[in-house]
């Protein structure tokens, strides 16, 4: 975890971002009303469960979509550069976009194979970012490109730098994307869940690698994960999102020790830490029922399936799977309202359920 400079101006300010696709059957809105904020040196972490939007909202602010999509994005994102200029990169033309993206701003994709040129070595790839952005010779990009595997810990750089993507491993690759990202030093990271088709070991890896060189760096982190267990060791807020928005966001002690949304409470309480404690206060307190076989706890489950996006549930969208659900939460989206500093939540009964809630990082 970082020590980000809160008294500073946020690196980047999303406000109002939303994101619509065409399909045969209608547009669908993937992202709604997504505001966050991140300060320089932070890591912000976007939580929720597949489906919920994380993807799209990064791919949104790197300008990514394919045009077939027939993406439409409203809202603002306000960027502030290395030279102190503060730009939307949303309204940005496509030219200061390409610009933009891979020097200032950079993302690590879900899987390097997918995303990795299969007929360029490594280091051409890695070269070429430096070439477009730091207007040097290939010569010399190339000698960058073996600096930063030797950077991101690749044993054998001056070997590796002239393989093929497919000639590494899975974790080989995913430093390879991180050596490209890191390539032109960006002041804002995007990291799209960059350990999900990882091992636990090279995960953790992979984890205290990107903590160095953000430490190093100074930049900020964009952190898409559903994984709770990483955010709690590695991010300074966290935002949760559900069905295309954010019901939830905080500072990570704050989130992990009082969530005050359903969604999050549910999300806390299906980890096996939170089942194992929850099975032992409930012998502990009723005194009755068979015990619970140690090794054996059974997991709590949120009930119910998201809604389709075509049909989305009158007013809040969690309300069809909260247990708290009451009528008025069927009349209207609920709107995020602050309920202290840096902390932000979209429910209307929140101060009726929310309770402390003991979580292990």
């Amino acid at each position: 975890m970082t020590s980000p400079t809160m008294s500073a101006a946020p690196r980047l300010e999303v406000s109002g971002l939303s994101t619509s696709f065409a399909t045969d059957a209608g547009r669908i809105q993937s992202v709604a009303d997504v505001s966050f904020a991140i300060h320089p040196g932070e890591t912000l972490a976007l939580v929720g469960e597949s489906g919920s939007g994380k993807s799209v909202t990064s791919l949104t602010l790197m300008g990514l979509h394919a045009r077939t999509s027939q993406a439409q994005v409203t809202g603002q994102a306000w960027f502030v550069q290395r030279d102190g200029r503060k730009v939307d990169v949303l309204a940005l033309p496509e030219a200061e976009k390409r610009t933009l993206r891979g020097n200032e701003l950079a993302m690590i994709f879900q899987e390097p194979m997918t995303s990795l040129n299969p007929v360029l070595t490594v280091g051409e790839q890695i070269a070429e970012s430096a070439r477009l952005h730091l207007k040097i010779d290939r010569s010399t990009a190339l000698a960058h490109a073996r600096r930063m595997l030797e950077l991101v810990e690749i044993p054998a750089a001056a070997q590796r730098v002239h393989e093929y993507p497919h000639q590494l491993s899975g974790g080989m690759r995913q430093r390879v994307m991180i050596a490209l990202a890191m390539a032109c030093n960006p002041t804002l990271l995007i990291a799209d869940e960059p350990t999900t088709a990882l091992d636990v070991t090279i995960q953790a890896q992979i984890l205290a690698l990107m903590g160095r060189l953000q430490k190093e760096t100074g930049m900020s982190m964009l952190f898409v994960t559903h994984n709770l267990g990483v955010v709690a060791q590695y991010a300074d807020a966290v935002a949760v999102m559900y069905a295309g928005r954010i019901v939830e966001s905080a500072r990570v002690h704050d989130l992990f020790a009082r969530p005050e949304h359903p969604y999050t409470r549910g999300l806390l309480a299906c980890l096996p830490g939170v089942a194992r404690r929850q099975a032992q206060a409930a012998q502990t307190a009723q005194k009755k029922g068979p015990a619970v076989a140690a090794g054996r706890r059974k997991l709590v489950a949120i009930p119910g399936q998201v809604s389709s996006p075509l049909t989305p549930p009158p007013g809040c969208a969690f309300a069809p799977r909260c247990t708290h659900q009451q009528a008025d939460c069927t009349h209207a989206m609920p709107a995020l309202e602050a309920t202290g500093p840096r902390r932000m939540v979209r429910c209307l009964h929140r101060e009726e359920h929310a309770e402390p809630a003991e979580v292990s990082a």
